[in-house]
């Protein structure tokens, strides 16, 4: 569990010399800290306890609970340099003395705050008098919070299980840390269903990494995350909504115990350990997945495309093809993997082929994501049509039958090469696709081959489509669609309707109501929460419904909120998307009560990230993408802060050296570029919008505000007049006070905002441009016109959003309010 490594003599210097300014008194001192605190209080993060003579770790302690067995502290947990400090609560035995200077033995630490957002030293911990506890960094952005807000917190407890606890003055609890666990358990710990517990990247870097375990209504289940999630175990037991981990005990499993410390671990490999204190250090005394799985049965045990076999790592055999098609990663470390030496290309699709791998087999087969009832020529012909399928494991079905089960896979883990390994079947193969670096390597009878197939499959089309329109004609509903999202390359879970009542507690909890429908928050066999939006209606609604899935259904991208599946059936149109915490932007720019405003450092990164998925869409995917709504309420918030843009019922694909776009006018007014008078739409038109919510981002108000007076209505008239008076800091919002603590980088921001608002759309920058101007990497025009709109077009709105106020009074949300799943 710890390594023990030798450390070299400066950092064996450095240590003692922290050691000896740190522990001045401290021996006195360390057993004086309290299990309690109250509001309001704060802490700051001055590291005083060395935590562990081997890595060097050192400890600013809160709380301490905890005098025989198992003792608790909570308190900031650093590095030997103090540039990267975790909150979060450990858990340790003893302490131990050297020439009177206290350590604490080898603190493992079981929760942690903020795992993603490490701070430095001099950063704090504050209960505040509000009820919420937050960590700051040393300049007073907020990092963590535990969002309690307005409730009634009276103290902060840290309890004798290591439960850190926000309490009330009749001694409930409101917020407790073993509701929201990292990658371990304690004694009395519960997982239920909802809670995950996901491991971290590696020993050292404790941000979350790719494997979690969640309590579902199959069971308890172990995935490695890809797009759609990859299962490696499924416990064949169910414990009533939850898994407790206690004395002796995980569920289904016994667990060797005695009267010290315990702790069950996630680990990074995605094994799930149980930790015991033996008096000197913790050793590990169960692997609870392991009998199951064997040494082969993890996703990572031999890397991405690795072949594992009796525990040894290899690549992909290819002996019988004239070049090699895999490389291993680091030969010295065959377990780190292997990688195509051609990647994959959706742009070269008639390059490709499969290499056989026979009796191979692959973790994930046994989950519910494979086609029974398929030939093996349907199976690798599905996957060559589909550029985002890597690899096609089938099943032969045995007993002279031509059909077996096909496992189609987007990413391809680690690979068993074990003839015993599936006993249900009397037979396995694995066909990994590869790309051919030069198509002239295929031999010419491949290539009439190819040719005679390819015009086979143009008259079958033909054929298809005629069959199609006739189809359409004459039965007039909407199988036509169901067709259309089969053959959408890389397309998302199709759920059934049912599936999603059960998944979403037949949509008892609504995160949001628009006009298109409802949005319903779920949670996925993996534990996963997804929200789950219901389109109501035809006409529109149809076509945005189609629009949204052909547009996102196969793009992926970390700044795009990412379609988990859909739902087509009989009158029922659903779109499932991944579950994005803290809702709308709009709902923490615009001034909501319930919000804390935003700190700079948060704000810059959203814009940054709006940008990095706009410039994803305009010049990265393999069509051009116009989102053509780009406002603050598509734009959705992980629990970190990270946005997303949602919302792509407006949107529409250009081929790559298609310029321009001749189209109806779509979008929301207050964000539409002037060009849209003369039909000359390009991608410039996101620039603009893009523009607008910058502003408004900064300026913490709406583009159009009716509640204000008519000089102080619209956003960018004050815009122009500021600019010219150069007062342009007077428009920053200062309902967050460090905006003015970094107002040159604000107005930096608010120039960048004016180059994006060019009326001239030929002036103004690509997104990818932006991007590298938000890095630091390219200067921002200077030359910049500030009469961003001729008159017209702000009549044209203004009309559009006193129309849009009066429904607004005598209607629920609008579709363009509920933009997206909240």
């Amino acid at each position: 569990m710890v390594l023990h490594r030798r450390p070299d003599y400066a950092t064996i210097l450095l240590a003692g010399m922290l050691i000896i300014y740190f522990s001045k008194s401290l021996s006195a001192q360390i057993l004086n800290y309290n299990s309690t605190a109250y509001v309001s209080t704060s802490w700051l993060n001055h590291p005083s306890q060395m935590a562990n003579t081997t890595d060097m770790a050192f400890l600013a302690p809160i709380l301490i609970r905890g005098n025989n067995g198992p003792r608790f502290v909570c308190g900031f947990y650093c590095n030997m340099y103090g540039s990267s400090c975790l909150f979060g609560v450990l858990i340790f035995q003893n302490f131990h003395s050297h020439k009177n200077i206290p350590f604490m033995q080898f603190p493992q630490l079981v929760w942690s705050a903020n795992r993603n957002y490490p701070v430095q030293t001099h950063a704090a911990l504050h209960l505040r008098q509000d009820g919420d506890l937050v960590i700051t960094e040393f300049d007073g952005t907020v990092v963590w919070s535990s969002n309690t807000r307005g409730k009634p917190v009276l103290g902060l407890n840290l309890t004798e299980t290591g439960n850190l606890v926000l309490f009330g003055k009749n001694n409930e609890t409101i917020w407790q840390s073993f509701d929201h666990p990292t990658d371990s358990l304690l004694w009395g710990q519960k997982l239920v269903p909802g809670q995950k517990l996901i491991a971290s990247v590696s020993q050292t870097n404790l941000s979350r990494g790719l494997f979690s375990l969640a309590v579902t209504f199959k069971g308890l289940l172990a995935h490695i995350e890809s797009n759609p999630p990859q299962r490696y175990y499924k416990s064949g037991f169910y414990a009533n909504n939850s898994f407790e981990f206690n004395r002796g005990r995980f569920y289904g499993w016994d667990i060797p115990y005695n009267s010290s410390a315990q702790f069950l671990k996630f680990e990074p490999d995605g094994h799930l350990k149980v930790f015991e204190w033996d008096g000197m250090n913790w050793r590990q005394i169960a692997e609870l997945l392991k009998p199951e799985a064997g040494d082969c049965g993890f996703p990572m045990v031999c890397g991405r495309y690795g072949v594992c076999s009796k525990g040894q790592c290899g690549c992909p055999d290819a002996v019988k093809y004239q070049s090699k098609f895999f490389r291993q990663m680091d030969s010295k470390h065959p377990n780190l993997g292997c990688s195509p030496v051609t990647s994959i290309s959706c742009d070269n699709a008639k390059d490709q082929s499969f290499i056989e791998l026979k009796n191979s087999y692959y973790f994930a087969f046994d989950s519910s994501l494979y086609d029974h009832g398929t030939e093996l020529g349907e199976c690798k012909t599905s996957c060559l049509q589909n550029c985002t399928c890597k690899a096609a494991l089938f099943a032969y079905g045995g007993n002279g039958t031509l059909k077996g089960s096909c496992l189609l896979l987007n990413e391809v883990f680690s690979i068993i090469n074990n003839k015993n390994h599936m006993e249900l079947f009397y037979d396995t193969s694995l066909f990994v696709k590869v790309q051919f670096s030069d198509v002239k390597n295929l031999s010419h009878r491949k290539v009439i081959l190819a040719s005679i197939l390819g015009a086979l499959f143009a008259s079958l089309s033909i054929v298809g489509s005629c069959l199609v329109v006739v189809k359409k004609r004459f039965q007039g509903l909407k199988e036509i669609e169901m067709d259309f999202l089969d053959q959408v390359p890389g397309m998302p879970t199709r759920y059934s309707y049912e599936m999603l009542k059960y998944l979403t507690k037949n949509f008892s909890r609504k995160l949001g109501e628009g006009g298109f429908g409802c949005v319903y928050e779920g949670i996925l066999e993996n534990g996963t929460k997804i929200a789950v939006k219901c389109l109501d209606g035809f006409g529109q609604v149809k076509d945005s419904f189609l629009v949204e899935v052909k547009t996102i259904g196969s793009i992926h991208h970390v700044n795009l909120v990412k379609l988990v599946g859909y739902c087509h059936e009989k009158s029922h149109r659903l779109l499932v998307y991944e579950f994005m915490a803290y809702g709308s932007l709009d709902t923490w720019v615009f001034g909501g009560k319930e919000n804390l405003p935003l700190p700079w450092h948060v704000r810059r990164k959203i814009i940054l990230d709006i940008a990095k998925g706009l410039a994803y869409l305009h010049e990265e995917c393999s069509h051009k993408i116009i989102h053509f709504d780009v406002k603050p309420q598509n734009i959705l918030l992980d629990e970190h802060f990270n946005a997303k843009v949602c919302d792509f019922g407006l949107s529409k694909l250009l081929e790559k050296d298609q310029s321009r776009v001749v189209t109806k006018m779509r979008g929301t007014p207050g964000y539409l570029a002037p060009e849209w008078l003369n039909n000359i739409i390009t991608e410039k038109v996101d620039v603009y919008s893009f523009g607008v919510v910058v502003l408004e981002i900064v300026c913490g108000r709406k583009n159009v505000d009716w509640s204000r007076t008519e000089e102080d209505r619209h956003l960018l008239s004050i815009f122009k007049i500021k600019a010219a008076e150069e007062k342009l800091q007077d428009m920053v919002d200062q309902k967050s006070e460090d905006m003015l603590v970094h107002i040159e980088e604000v107005l930096d921001m608010m120039r960048i905002a004016a180059w994006c608002l060019q009326s001239d759309f030929t002036k103004r920058p690509s997104m990818s441009l932006v991007v590298k101007t938000l890095e630091g990497l390219v200067i921002a025009e200077t030359n910049l016109d500030y009469n961003f709109t001729n008159s017209s077009v702000v009549r044209m709105a203004v009309v559009a959003d006193q129309e849009q106020e009066a429904v607004d009074a005598a209607t629920p949300l609008l579709s363009s309010i509920l933009s997206g799943p909240r």
